[in-house]
């Protein structure tokens, strides 16, 4: 929705110089609102730098931002990241800490999301998962998740808040320790064997660009009070995004299975349904997963 009128919409941004922070504001900007920019990292141009953990500094810096609306994507967001201490910290208390602020503002924000992941369903035998399925987390960042939304509903009488739930996504700026930046950098580098985990995983994969749209246009939705899947709703093999990587990049590659790459509780397949998305925001604007991968394998070393 663009909006037409003379004051835009500030809509605060936490983890706004993330992979997929940059791209909220790229569909923030284009609906017409203003981003403000909430970050760790320090020196970044135009951008609040706090840490989410320390619950002064975020009082502080949401008083500052009087936001309209809020999306919340800062987290710790690697699967297989080695510090769980410091991802229940960021997940869990840094979004408490986030959300007690913005309770105690004299005007509390229209919306808020916080994004949570389909992780949270773990392994389940339901094939297109929607959101009434009872979550089975099966690692701790999606634990660390499901925590954050049940410690969310605390909050539930204060704020409008939805929990968006986004199954796997990629996009060029997406670090190579995930799995298709990881693939299309060993056919840019034009490398002849790649090592990967298990074979047989299927995930429901998106593209970046999509996920931000959703993300921006849920701010308009009556969504709060609301868990809201963010997917394709189909889901594509390890192999068969090799394969498509092969056709663009014109030749074959040796995949070997590293036993070090396989999880012992790796989430064997992710099918989302959207329904409620669609729902929500209308008709879908789904970018098809090859269209992405090209995107990705034609993209410059600089791009974003």
């Amino acid at each position: 929705m663009l909006r037409s009128d003379s004051a835009p919409r500030r809509v605060l941004v936490t983890g706004a110089s993330g992979f997929t922070g940059r791209y909220v504001a790229d569909a923030l900007a284009a609906q017409g609102d203003l981003a403000l920019a909430l970050t760790e990292r320090p020196g970044d141009p135009g951008a609040r730098s706090v840490d989410l953990r320390d619950r002064a500094a975020v009082a502080s810096s949401v008083a500052a931002a009087a936001p309209d609306a809020v999306i919340h994507l800062a987290a710790i967001p690697f699967v297989a990241h080695g510090d769980a201490d410091a991802m229940y910290r960021t997940n869990v208390v840094g979004t408490r800490n986030l959300l007690e602020a913005l309770s105690t503002l004299p005007r509390v924000p229209d919306a808020i999301l916080l994004a949570s992941s389909a992780n949270v369903y773990g392994n389940n035998a339901v094939e297109f998962l929607h959101e009434s399925v009872p979550p089975s987390p099966a690692n701790d960042y999606a634990v660390s998740k499901l925590a954050m939304e049940y410690m969310a509903n605390l909050w539930a009488e204060k704020l409008p808040l939805t929990l968006v739930r986004p199954f796997n996504y990629t996009g060029i700026g997406q670090a190579e320790h995930f799995l298709i930046p990881k693939i299309v950098s060993h056919f840019r580098r034009g490398d002849r064997i790649i090592e990967l985990g298990n074979l047989k995983v299927s995930r429901d994969f998106q593209d970046v660009r999509f996920v931000a749209q959703s993300y921006a246009s849920l701010l308009d939705a009556d969504s709060a009070g609301s868990v809201v899947n963010v997917c394709s709703g189909e889901s594509v093999s390890l192999l068969e995004i090799v394969a498509m990587m092969e056709d663009i990049a014109g030749y074959k590659i040796d995949v070997r299975v590293n036993p070090a790459f396989v999880r012992g509780n790796e989430v064997a397949k992710l099918t989302g349904d959207n329904s409620r998305l669609r729902s929500l925001i209308g008709p879908l604007d789904i970018i098809p997963l090859r269209k992405t991968l090209e995107w990705m394998y034609a993209s410059r070393s600089d791009d974003r």
